[in-house]
């Protein structure tokens, strides 16, 4: 497993939480298994999604993709979001 962060601004967290609702299926025909969304204490628009997937490289076509990019103006992400691919090296639960 693999895990992808991706940090951005959004004009309205609601208007975006739809659209990523609405994008589900295409995250896992590109391999994602589960996700977390985190907001911003201070600004709640400022959101972290955590993706664990099953294929690093299937995660970067993913964001390379027409439907992605497609999504995001739907979703009024502002700006270029800031991604991250992970090596899982332990996952601990408490």
């Amino acid at each position: 497993m693999a895990t992808i962060v991706v940090k951005h601004k959004v004009a309205d967290y609601n208007k975006w939480k739809q659209v990523f609702d609405e994008h589900e299926k295409t995250r896992r025909e590109y391999g994602w298994t589960t996700h977390s969304i985190h907001r911003d204490v201070e600004d709640p628009n400022l959101v972290v999604v955590i993706g664990r997937v099953k294929d690093i490289n299937r995660a970067k076509e993913f964001t390379r993709s027409e439907s992605l990019k497609a999504a995001v103006l739907k979703a009024g992400v502002q700006g270029m979001p800031d991604i991250w691919f992970l090596q899982d090296a332990e996952d601990k639960r408490y």
